[in-house]
């Protein structure tokens, strides 16, 4: 697969491209890797393309899993976990503390404190990439929140989101987000939302 368009959000690539050249070029690299023709295994079952192969999200997550997980030093998945209640000043209030004290405030403040997480498939060194080939709305949630929790916690510095250009998602089933869209969503909110650096790639088979 190659990189056909790329939007460094708050100097997102800029900070790969500075200080972490190497993670950037290992990106670059798997994405090269991948193989699109070699996913075109899934028989359509949609109106417009009845009877047609077409690419599988999951063969394509795999085919990512298994290039990121090749590097040496493996790209890993790596969870954040938090605690959250009913109030949304008390939720405000807590959003930088670490996740022990979390709970305690919460407690403090009389309600009841709720376990969550985020995970997210790929991070190295400060870096976490998320392959996007499902539906458009888990786009949005890796952007404004999973990358945002991540960064929040000090566990990345930058995010990358990889998602298909609208060229190749017209080669898969209907549902998954696409580039130019997704710029658009991301653009429309304002340079500085969401404040954390990131990475956008649309891919062309």
């Amino acid at each position: 697969m190659q990189i056909a368009q790329i939007y460094s959000h708050l100097n997102g690539l800029e900070f790969l491209e500075a200080r972490k050249p190497h993670l950037w070029a290992e990106i670059q690299s798997v994405i090269a890797g991948v193989n699109a023709a070699s996913c075109l295994t899934k028989v359509s079952g949609e109106k417009n393309t009845l009877g047609k192969l077409v690419n599988s999200p999951k063969d394509l997550n795999i085919a990512f899993e298994q290039g990121f997980g090749s590097c040496q030093p493996p790209w890993v998945s790596v969870s954040t976990n938090y605690w959250v209640c009913e109030d949304a000043n008390t939720n405000r209030k807590i959003v930088d503390l670490d996740f022990h004290q979390q709970k305690i405030e919460i407690e403090l403040a009389g309600f009841k404190a709720i376990s969550s997480k985020n995970q997210t498939d790929f991070v190295k060194d400060g870096v976490a990439v998320e392959v996007q080939f499902g539906k458009y709305s888990f786009i949005a949630y890796d952007l404004f929140v999973k990358h945002m929790a991540f960064y929040v916690a000090d566990k990345i510095n930058v995010g990358v989101e990889i998602i298909p250009m609208k060229s190749l998602q017209a080669t898969m089933s209907s549902g998954p987000g696409y580039y130019e869209a997704e710029l658009f969503n991301l653009v429309r909110e304002g340079r500085g939302i969401p404040p954390v650096p990131l990475i956008l790639i649309g891919l062309a088979a």
